[in-house]
C-alpha cells in the first residue's frame, strides 16, 4: 500500500511538472506570437486583447443593495479626531509665502506646443502635438484651459 502512495505521488509530481513546462511553452507562444502582430499589425494586436479582457465573473450586483452599501457609508456624520499633529504641521505651514499668480497667455501655450515633439504619446486630451500645431485657434482655448486649471 505504501509503494502504491508512493508511486501515485510520484505520478502527481511528474503531472504537475509536466503541466508547468506546458503553461511555459504556452505563455512563451502567446507573448511571441503577440510581439510578431505588434511588429505587423498592431490594430489586430490591441482587438484581440479587448476580446481576452473578461469582467466580472458573477451576477451583478443588485442596485438595491449597492445603494443601501453606500448610503449606509456616506449618510453618517464622522468626528475626526485629529490631534495634536494638525497643530505643528500649520504652525510649520504658517511661515510659507504663496507663490504669486501665475498667467499663462495664448503665446506661452504656441511656443510650448511649438517645441513639442510631434508624435511623441498624447496627452490627456489624446491629441497628439501634430495636430495641435496645426490649430491656431486652439492655442487661445487650451491657455484659457491652463488658466482655470491653475486658479
Amino acid at each position: 500500500m505504501q509503494k502504491l502512495t508512493e508511486r501515485i505521488n510520484d505520478l502527481k509530481k511528474r503531472i504537475a511538472a509536466w503541466g508547468k513546462r506546458i503553461r511555459q511553452y504556452t505563455e512563451r507562444s502567446t507573448r511571441f506570437n503577440q510581439n510578431r502582430l505588434f511588429q505587423s499589425d498592431q490594430k489586430r494586436l490591441y482587438k484581440s486583447l479587448e476580446r481576452l479582457i473578461v469582467s466580472g465573473t458573477g451576477p451583478a450586483p443588485n442596485q438595491a443593495d449597492t445603494v443601501a452599501f453606500w448610503r449606509s457609508l456616506w449618510s453618517e456624520p464622522v468626528n475626526h479626531n485629529e490631534g495634536p499633529w494638525t497643530e505643528v504641521v500649520a504652525s510649520q505651514c504658517a511661515g510659507i509665502m504663496p507663490i504669486d499668480h501665475v498667467i499663462i497667455t495664448p503665446d506661452d501655450v504656441a511656443e510650448a506646443v511649438r517645441r513639442a515633439p510631434n508624435w511623441k504619446s498624447p496627452g490627456l486630451d489624446g491629441l497628439l502635438h501634430y495636430w495641435l500645431k496645426g490649430f491656431m485657434v486652439c492655442h487661445a482655448v487650451l491657455a484659457r484651459q491652463f488658466q482655470e486649471a491653475l486658479n
